[in-house]
């Protein structure tokens, strides 16, 4: 029997929850020529409405291509090239008349063609004379992608990634190429909303006011209730609302970690789900990554630990710098506690989410998080 709760990417419309108005904001966006920038803290589900969305364009059959470019593991310009035509050379059908003329122009390029030993895909490595030729491959890509009778949506996935390209006018070269472009729709992904505010909203930088900002925040409490007890009850199983509250309440609403654990309690094979079925798959989760954790510890000076701990029992800390907060867990000075925060939070062991109400502040993990809670 497959599992419905997914952790891994997308599967289909029936397995997803919800989104439907982020779903509906990003069409609406395309139809009148918007690019968008979404932000969130990882694992929220941000890629996984990417996948939606494309999902979405083949339901309503869209005059739309979608290619969803991931370029977390780039380093150089050479490499956002590189990912880039990879993941068109992925969606365009290579037998079809516009897959055999992209096939064509990336062999203009000279490249060295390879495949992946695991899932087969070609890869593509390309040589440059120097950073004018890479600048100009850039252009020429684009522009081919521009020349095609067809809208093509790239949806780039960890976009902050640019700023730790050794070339300086990355932003520049890439905003100058992209705003004149008529077919070639784009979507901008970040998880380090800092680094994607100051691309996207700083009036000192290229992108500044080039697209609509949209943020991905929790599911809503009753939407993901019912989605849970429906994914149970397709399936011959029982949940109780009190018991998918417990679920919700220990994760958070986090998509990632909601959806783990219930892979993990759907897994365990339980007919009648009730809270104790819940609190032995919390109890399995913590002790599989309780090594993880402990990884973790070796890393951090004692002060960081400890001060990630207090966070953890805190649940959430609105107040950095109170008095009570300092005291209770024996941290010192405000400028101590903001210190620890930043770096912390540099670390992605903390985060930081804005509110109409204040900044809040928690462990970035939901899982280590109740595994510091239990433990310490």
């Amino acid at each position: 029997m497959e599992n419905p709760f997914v952790i891994k990417s997308y599967k289909s419309k029936e397995l997803f929850c919800d989104r439907e108005k982020e779903l509906e904001i990003l069409i609406r966006n395309f139809e009148n020529d918007t690019d968008t920038t979404i932000v969130s803290l990882r694992r929220m589900g941000k890629t996984g409405l990417i996948y939606r969305l494309f999902d979405e364009i083949k339901i309503q059959s869209l005059d739309i291509l979608p290619v969803y470019v991931d370029i977390y593991a780039s380093r150089t310009i050479a490499d956002f090239i590189k990912l880039t035509a990879e993941a068109v050379l992925r969606a365009f059908p290579q037998e079809s008349k516009l897959g055999k003329k992209f096939m064509k122009f990336i062999k203009s390029l000279r490249p060295q063609f390879s495949f992946d030993a695991l899932t087969g895909e070609v890869q593509l490595q390309i040589g440059y004379q120097g950073v004018a030729e890479k600048e100009h491959t850039l252009k020429e890509l684009f522009e081919f992608l521009d020349q095609q009778n067809i809208h093509i949506l790239l949806a780039y996935d960890e976009f902050q990634q640019i700023r730790e390209y050794p070339e300086q006018n990355i932003e520049a070269l890439l905003r100058t190429y992209m705003q004149t472009l008529k077919n070639v729709h784009f979507i901008f992904c970040g998880s380090k909303k800092h680094l994607m505010t100051d691309i996207f909203a700083n009036a000192k930088k290229p992108f500044y006011s080039s697209t609509a900002f949209l943020s991905i925040n929790k599911i809503a409490k009753e939407n993901y209730r019912l989605f849970i007890k429906k994914m149970f009850d397709d399936n011959d199983r029982t949940i109780t609302d009190e018991t998918v509250d417990y679920i919700l309440d220990w994760t958070r609403q986090h998509t990632y970690y909601t959806q783990s654990l219930c892979h993990t309690i759907f897994a365990d094979g339980a007919k009648e789900v009730k809270i104790d079925n819940v609190k032995m798959a919390c109890l399995e989760i913590l002790q599989q990554n309780e090594m993880l954790y402990l990884q973790y510890r070796q890393m951090l000076t004692n002060t960081q630990w400890n001060y990630l701990i207090a966070v953890a029992k805190e649940g959430q800390v609105t107040q950095i710098t109170a008095k009570a907060f300092l005291a209770k867990y024996d941290i010192g000075t405000p400028s101590t506690s903001k210190r620890l925060v930043n770096s912390l939070c540099e670390k992605e062991l903390l985060s930081d989410v804005v509110t109409k109400d204040g900044t809040y502040y928690s462990v970035y993990d939901v899982f280590m998080s109740r595994w510091l809670e239990r433990e310490f």
